[in-house]
């Protein structure tokens, strides 16, 4: 298995080093990452259920993508890229806002992430990557928000976090 690194970063997104990404979530340290929301024409939400394999989180619902850049790349590069890896379609994205969270996500590790939002339309079918993804399904944000409430278990912290922030922005989005 290929070890993977973490951007580190300050309150303000400034690159202060690297960490190997185990080390960075067993140790709760900032770290630069994205979450992607994907929308068909009807408005509907694409969510996916985490692989059972997952290092985290594992079989949790959770946004479309989401994930860590690489070093020394563009956070929109790397988000049409995990597009494809974990989706197996690409499409046009728009980063809508960035927030810090700090959550323990089980198992001794904690996501404290710089996150970097992007919004994004299409219509494709998923193709998703079986080491990545479980199942996938479109839900309206009203359905996502009252499944939510009636299993919050079945959803990955960071997921629940950023939806209020999503539903605020959606709000504001150019049609």
């Amino acid at each position: 298995m290929q070890i993977e690194y973490v951007v580190l970063v300050n309150q303000d997104d400034r690159p202060l080093g690297t960490l190997e990404k185990m080390e960075a979530h067993e140790r709760g340290v900032l770290h630069r990452a994205f979450s992607v929301f994907v929308f068909n024409q009807a408005g509907e939400m694409l969510l996916q259920q985490r692989a059972e394999d997952k290092y985290h989180s594992p079989g949790l619902w959770s946004n479309t993508v989401c994930s860590h850049p690489r070093i020394n790349e563009v956070v929109i590069q790397a988000a049409h890229r995990r597009l494809v890896e974990e989706m197996g379609f690409d499409c046009e994205l728009k980063e809508v806002f960035s927030f810090i969270y700090k959550a323990d996500v089980g198992d001794g590790l904690t996501e404290h992430e710089f996150d970097h939002v992007f919004f994004g339309t299409t219509d494709a079918l998923p193709k998703p990557n079986p080491e990545e993804v479980d199942a996938w399904k479109y839900m309206s944000l009203e359905d996502v928000q009252a499944d939510i409430l009636a299993h919050p278990d079945a959803y990955t912290v960071w997921f629940k976090i950023a939806l209020k922030q999503v539903k605020k922005h959606l709000g504001s989005q150019d049609e």
